[in-house]
């Protein structure tokens, strides 16, 4: 049976993130996951490591990272084609749940680094104020 997985269980994956199981998952699979899971990833990641990021966000992103690193999740990543699909589901949440806590800056950090990881060399615009 699929575990149900809804927004407000995402804070007990927390125990499954580690910065290092996070590391080894990126390192394992840049270019199978995909641009989009990997850009989601570490936009989670540099909003958790942000100074000011409260706690509840904190909570938010480990739980929710946990159930990216996990391999046992509602749909098991080695699927092939729906693998990610939960998982991208998940750190989506997360980042609209965050909101302003993920800056303009961390974004573009995150797309620089994505583009690092699937090497390529051009790099993100430099992010501006909307002042």
């Amino acid at each position: 049976m699929k575990r149900q997985l809804e927004s407000t269980r995402i804070p007990e994956w927390s125990e499954h993130y580690s910065d290092g199981g996070f590391r080894d998952k990126l390192r394992q699979g840049a270019f199978s996951l995909g641009r989009k899971p990997l850009e989601l990833g570490l936009t989670l990641y540099y909003t958790l490591r942000a100074p000011g990021t409260p706690l509840w966000c904190k909570t938010v992103i480990s739980g929710s990272l946990g159930y990216f690193i996990s391999l046992v999740d509602a749909i098991p990543d080695l699927t092939p084609v729906l693998g990610y699909t939960d998982d991208i589901s998940v750190m989506l949440a997360a980042v609209a749940a965050l909101g302003a806590h993920v800056t303009p800056e961390i974004r573009h950090q995150a797309r620089a680094r994505t583009n690092q990881l699937m090497g390529e060399s051009r790099t993100p615009d430099t992010p501006h104020d909307s002042h």
